[in-house]
C-alpha cells in the first residue's frame, strides 16, 4: 500500500509499505477513506519528538471502512463493512485508566510506556503514528491501517453524514471540547486560542519578531 512516512527531520515521503495484517484477535483492518494532518504532527516533522524512525507511517486522525476483524472482536461491536472513525489513543478498555474513561492514559497499550514516562513525566497510551514513545504503531495517513483493540475505540458512523462532517471526532473536536470544558467556558465569555498548526506556527514565528515593548 501507499503511505505517508517520516523520512528524517523536516522530510516526509509517500512510499510503498507492507499492507497491515491482523496480529491479535482483537485487531481490525480499516480501509482509510479520509485522514487529517494534526498540528502536533509538526512536532514529529520538526524533530522535537525523539524515537521517530525512517519509514514510520504518520497520522493519528483517520476514518474508513472495516474490511477485516479478528476472531476476538464481537460482531455486535464491529463488523466488516462498518464505517468508523478511529480515535487517536489506543485503549484496552479493561485497565483502571480505561475504567475511569481516561483512555489516553491506558495502562496496557503502550509497550514503551517507561520511555514515555522519562520523556513526559508520566506514561501515555499507545497512539497511532506518533513515534515509538507511544508504541510505534503505524498511523492512518495510508491506504489501510491496523486498529488494535478494535472492540473498544472505533466509533461506528451509522448515518449519512459525510467524512468531512465526522472525521474530526478522531481528535480535533474532542480535544477542543475538552479544553473548553476544562476552562469552564461559559456563554458570553471572550477567549483567545493559540494553535500549533501551520497558521498558529506562523503566528508564533511572527510574534518573535515583535519586541515586548510593542505588545
Amino acid at each position: 500500500m501507499r503511505a505517508n512516512t517520516w523520512a528524517g527531520r523536516n522530510k516526509v515521503e509517500v512510499r510503498d509499505v507492507p499492507d497491515p495484517k491482523i496480529l491479535n484477535s482483537r485487531d481490525a483492518i480499516v480501509r482509510i477513506t479520509s485522514t487529517a494532518i494534526c498540528g502536533s504532527d509538526l512536532h514529529l516533522v520538526d524533530g522535537y519528538v525523539p524515537t521517530m524512525q525512517d519509514g514510520d507511517v504518520m497520522g493519528h486522525e483517520f476514518m474508513g471502512e472495516v474490511i477485516e476483524v479478528g476472531s476476538g472482536v464481537s460482531r455486535d461491536r464491529l463488523r466488516v463493512g462498518d464505517r468508523v472513525v478511529v480515535p487517536f489513543p489506543i485503549a484496552c478498555g479493561a485497565c483502571a485508566a480505561c475504567a475511569a474513561e481516561l483512555y489516553s492514559c491506558c495502562e496496557n497499550t503502550n509497550p514503551n510506556a517507561g520511555i514515555a514516562e522519562k520523556m513526559f513525566g508520566h506514561p501515555v497510551a499507545g497512539i497511532f503514528g506518533y513515534s515509538h514513545l507511544t508504541g510505534g504503531f503505524a498511523g492512518g495517513q495510508a491506504q489501510y491501517a491496523r486498529v488494535p483493540f478494535a472492540d473498544v475505540g472505533p466509533l461506528k458512523i451509522e448515518s449519512d453524514l459525510s467524512d468531512e462532517q465526522v472525521l474530526f471526532l478522531s481528535d480535533i473536536l474532542p480535544t477542543g471540547y475538552m479544553g473548553a470544558e476544562m476552562c469552564d467556558i461559559q456563554p458570553s465569555d471572550v477567549v483567545a486560542v493559540w494553535g500549533a498548526g501551520p497558521v498558529g506556527q506562523f503566528a508564533m514565528d511572527s510574534a518573535r519578531t515583535v519586541s515586548y515593548t510593542h505588545l
